[in-house]
């Protein structure tokens, strides 16, 4: 009979296994719920679950990366911010729609409905709001920040607009909106983006 050697475990260093990958993202969800995307580091979130930072890397990449799977988002985040980098500000109301509707309605885009749908009726709100927030408007705000200050509230005058398209059209589904070719919306709805975010507007003066 052949006995094999036992092997040396190191504490608080647990191996990659599949329930290290789910520990991480409970983990990842509640930090992320409580402190905010900006306020959560990775090495915050490998410290909760026990494990190396490298392995939350590993997993996931970078920390946009692992919020997306924490919430469920089944895209990268980064698949929309970065052909915005290269957008001119005074295009970005007619690119930001054009690069959203068309996600939306693919098939990838159906599992992101779903999550927004259960996030926006459980208890995960938060993680919404720290998306929209922290990573969004980070993006977008300091770029139409004119007059200084106002940044922020043109990009969140920008998600009410999405939010609500999301809401007629996926979740209620409204005809004939729900039915429209995304390229119809996104046209329609690109001049009303385009003003919150550079021109001028009330509740700004």
């Amino acid at each position: 009979m052949t006995v094999e050697p036992r092997q040396n475990k190191r504490p608080g260093r647990p191996r990659g296994t599949s329930d290290t990958r789910d520990r991480i993202l409970t983990n990842a969800r509640e930090l992320f719920a409580r402190n905010g995307i900006d306020k959560t580091s990775i090495r915050s979130i490998a410290a909760a679950a026990d494990v190396d930072s490298a392995l939350v890397h590993h997993y996931f990449g970078t920390k946009e990366e692992l919020f997306a799977a924490a919430i469920n988002i089944p895209i990268d985040p980064m698949t929309v911010l970065v052909p915005l980098r290269d957008t001119p500000v005074e295009e970005l109301g007619r690119v930001l729609p054009s690069i959203l509707l068309p996600l939306w309605d693919s098939e990838m885009g159906a599992g992101l409905i779903a999550t927004m749908r259960s996030l926006l009726a459980g208890a995960d709100i938060s993680l919404v709001r720290s998306f929209l927030q922290e990573v969004i408007t980070a993006e977008v705000a300091p770029r139409v920040d004119n007059p200084p200050g106002t940044g922020r509230l043109r990009v969140q005058f920008v998600a009410s607009q999405l939010v609500g398209v999301v809401i007629a059209r996926y979740i209620i589904g409204l005809e004939p909106f729900a039915s429209l070719a995304p390229e119809q919306i996104a046209e329609t709805i690109a001049p009303t983006l385009q003003r919150y975010l550079t021109g001028e507007l009330p509740a700004l003066s």
